[in-house]
């Protein structure tokens, strides 16, 4: 790349010391240097700009676009890297004229270049390169299939459901751990099954291949198998110069194989991320892979952390340094700022649940009146189950609010159709996606289906059969229409998206016969069909929206339509790499945050700190964490309703409590309701409010 602009301007002014450090590792003066790189970003540390600048360095220092390899692990994300690539590169080249900006052809997630990857080297795998991908729904769905066939769901006590049987085959497969301490650790309820479960897992594995489908899981194992192959590891090694990571405490085991199967050395790896932030060891990450990652390579890497944040305000900053700080093992990194700002965060006592969506409410309103609109303040929590009294109250306040979470849209009956019309064209012998479209047809039942679907199974040419095919008499009419439609998405010489307006002109008159809402479903339908045209094939568009769909279906998706202003309520897992000017932090007790269904080892207790961690420096502004002293439970045994008295989490001891403004609701006097924690103080107003709350 021509870098002859370089000496106009500094691409790199905005950039402070540490990033520019990592920004300039081994390039330059320091190309002898070709140890891998870690960088640790803290919360607010500019992990993206930094991430991006650095791609664009290596850019302009010859670089080859082509041959670099840029993993995320969002679509998304892939996107906005690309974007701010782009700016980067704008910027150096505005004084000498328009320049094609280059292509990162190898940005994205891990799931969806594990699909472009084995699908490259699906001959030398084992593989047919038309597999097609199941999403979660699916995999479930012929989980349960395999279960009924083996009788698992007619045994005289209750064997697992198929979604907990997926969800403990994905924990083995990501962990790479064996069945029995898997089961121990995370399923105990389930230890029982061991056996039946890997005879289970075993009839899974054995229906993918016969269907030539794959599941999420499955994408990463093949991949990582490809890398410990020698040959074919150093042939996929040899395609990227660069290979970069971004969220790397995100990571799972087969993930982190995979990084060190391309390069071994570890020249030319940079990853980013922050250990205290790693917060989901439930969906198989480690955080062992960025503790231990500068000892994982043939050379040790080099380390460089990113300590200024340009989110929050020094007290907000003081206290989750703090918190983190009492973590049994990190990289050490003290986030700083110079941004103004003397507001304490708030420690707020309150006697019970209801208090405290009370105090919420009040406080959201009255920081409303202030100047915040309500899109600015967010509640977070550990379990949307903690969320319930507040909605209550919000809504009886009238405060419009929005809930992370909802209906996905690949979970939608509609869109599942659509998808599995253009899966079963795509590979005839995927049972699940062809078993879903046949009963769409009206007099077409199970019966009729497996019939068709076995005869494929054995057919040279799915069409003939389908063609074949004697379809009962009141469904003629649809089933010539079908067997129009089907023999047209097998030919080879379509373009694509015309797959796509094929399938949703057949589909229209059952959407209208399936669904009283038919016009909101269609919608969706027709925004499918926008993004089709955004991909080249029909393999690609379908294989992308399955590792990466889109959050929610048009029903579910956005804020409410009569309110342009709406509170953000959120778990503390799905608020990560947010922000917001204030910050309200539900339940700050001991039981739920440790939930006290992650305290049985000292591992899970540490990933409970990093969530209290994160939740709080979502905060820019504002920060109020909530502690209820009493619980009102209801249960079903003999000691019926009753309460239960919660204490102070145990990642805010008295020495840390006294940097809050502590704060007593309701005011237990004027003396209580206006003091600071500062010591033994501190102790006194909790004992005078627990005093009166009994």
């Amino acid at each position: 790349m021509d870098t002859s602009t370089a000496t106009c301007v500094d691409p790199f002014e905005s950039l402070n010391a540490e990033q520019r450090l990592a920004v300039e590792h081994g390039l330059g003066e320091g190309a002898s240097d070709t140890r891998p790189l870690l960088i640790i970003a803290g919360a607010g540390s500019g992990k993206t700009n930094t991430l991006a600048h650095r791609v664009a360095n290596l850019m302009l220092h010859q670089a080859d676009p082509q041959r670099m390899l840029l993993l995320t692990f969002s679509r998304r994300a892939a996107l906005e890297m690309e974007r701010r690539v782009g700016g980067v590169l704008n910027r150096l080249w505005g004084q000498g004229g328009a320049r094609q900006l280059p292509a990162l052809p190898w940005s994205g997630t891990f799931h969806s270049v594990a699909a472009r990857l084995l699908r490259d080297y699906a001959a030398r795998i084992g593989l047919d390169e038309s597999f097609t991908i199941h999403d979660r729904g699916d995999s479930e769905d012929l989980l349960g299939l395999v279960r009924h066939d083996l009788g698992l769901s007619s045994t005289k006590n209750r064997f697992p459901q198929k979604g907990t049987c997926l969800s403990i085959y994905s924990r083995v497969v990501n962990s790479q751990e064996p069945l029995q301490p898997v089961l121990q650790q995370v399923f105990p309820w389930c230890a029982q099954w061991e056996a039946e479960l890997k005879q289970l897992f075993g009839a899974y594995v054995e229906a993918k291949q016969e269907q030539n489908v794959l599941d999420y899981d499955d994408l990463l194992l093949f991949w990582s198998e490809m890398m410990a192959d020698p040959e074919l590891g150093a042939e996929v090694g040899a395609r990227f110069d660069h290979v970069l990571v971004d969220e790397y405490q995100d990571t799972n085991r087969l993930q982190s194989a995979i990084l060190l199967g391309l390069k071994p050395s570890g020249q030319g790896v940079t990853v980013v991320g922050d250990d205290a932030q790693s917060i989901y060891s439930f969906r198989g990450a480690t955080v062992r892979n960025i503790l231990d990652f500068t000892q994982q390579f043939g050379q040790s890497a080099r380390l460089v952390a990113l300590e200024r944040n340009y989110r929050s305000t020094q007290p907000i900053l003081d206290v989750s340094n703090a918190v983190i700080a009492l973590a049994a093992e990190r990289h050490s990194k003290t986030l700083w700022t110079d941004k103004p700002g003397s507001v304490l965060p708030q420690l707020v006592m309150v006697p019970d649940e209801a208090e405290q969506a009370r105090w919420v409410a009040s406080r959201i309103l009255e920081q409303r009146e202030a100047g915040l609109s309500l899109k600015s303040q967010a509640v977070l929590f550990r379990t949307s189950s903690h969320s319930a009294a507040l909605e209550l109250e919000l809504a009886r306040r009238q405060i419009p609010f929005v809930k992370f979470g909802g209906l996905k849209f690949l979970e939608a009956a509609h869109v599942k159709d659509i998808l599995a019309i253009l899966r079963f064209a795509q590979n005839p012998r995927g049972r699940m996606a062809g078993f879903r479209v046949l009963q769409l047809i009206p007099g077409i039942g199970p019966a009729h289906a497996t019939r068709l679907l076995d005869a494929m199974d054995v057919a040279v040419d799915p069409c003939a059969a389908v063609e074949a095919f004697q379809a009962p008499t009141n469904a003629a009419t649809e089933w010539l229409a079908f067997v129009q439609l089907y023999r047209a998405l097998r030919q080879p010489h379509n373009t694509w998206p015309a797959d796509m307006d094929l399938a949703k002109r057949w589909y229209g008159p059952h959407l209208e016969r399936l669904h009283d809402d038919a016009p909101q479903r269609r919608g969706d339908v027709e925004n499918l069909e926008r993004m089709a045209s955004g991909y080249a094939s029909r393999e690609r568009f379908l294989s992308e929206l399955t590792l990466d769909p889109p959050e929610a279906t048009s029903a579910q998706s956005g804020a409410p339509h009569r309110d342009e202003d709406y509170v953000i309520l959120s778990t503390i897992h799905s608020a990560k790499g947010q922000e917001w000017t204030s910050v309200h932090v539900l339940n700050v007790v001991d039981g739920c945050i440790p939930s006290d269904m992650s305290t049985g080892s000292a591992a899970e207790i540490e990933e409970e700190r990093r969530l209290l961690y994160v939740a709080m420096t979502r905060a820019k502004e504002h920060l109020h964490l909530l502690v209820p002293h009493r619980f009102y439970v209801t249960q079903q045994s003999a000691m019926g309703d009753r309460h239960l008295y919660a204490s102070r989490s145990r990642f805010i001891p008295d020495a840390l409590a006294a940097q809050f403004d502590t704060q007593v609701w309701p005011a237990a006097g004027a003396e209580a309701a206006s003091s600071r924690s500062a010591g033994a103080a501190s102790v006194q107003v909790r004992d005078r409010a627990r005093a009166a709350w009994r």
